[in-house]
């Protein structure tokens, strides 16, 4: 399950503007590429949507079903909000629905900063 934790107001490339709801998945806990030590992540991803502010006001807190995934992408540059540095990224995190998510095992495959940064 998911949590709806919040609704940005955006803007498309015409102009027109809209709210994307953010959606938050529960704790998992990765293990280090680098350390091989285990820490706690939580995944966050953002759903375009065509409801209007006082719909998503009236959604936040509300879970809805599905997973959030790693989908690959065009290479783009993310800066880590916490160093200043920018590295150069591959994927993004997506919402994807009961029906169509993957069989997956409790603690995830080694993984790098990287990937948990994005």
């Amino acid at each position: 399950m998911l949590t709806i934790i919040n609704f940005e107001k955006r803007q498309s490339s015409s102009g027109k503007e809209f709210f994307s709801l953010i959606l938050q998945g529960g704790v998992e806990m990765v293990r280090s590429a680098e350390s091989g030590q285990y820490y706690a992540t939580i995944k966050r991803c953002s759903v375009t949507s065509t409801l209007d502010e006082v719909a998503c006001k009236a959604m936040l807190g509300d879970q809805i079903p599905g997973k959030i995934e790693k989908v690959s992408c065009e290479p783009y540059e993310f800066m880590i909000p916490q160093t200043g540095e920018v590295i150069e990224l591959s994927h993004r995190w997506s919402y994807v629905p009961v029906s169509e998510t993957t069989h997956s095992v409790a603690i995830s495959q080694t993984t790098s900063y990287e990937d948990v940064m994005a």
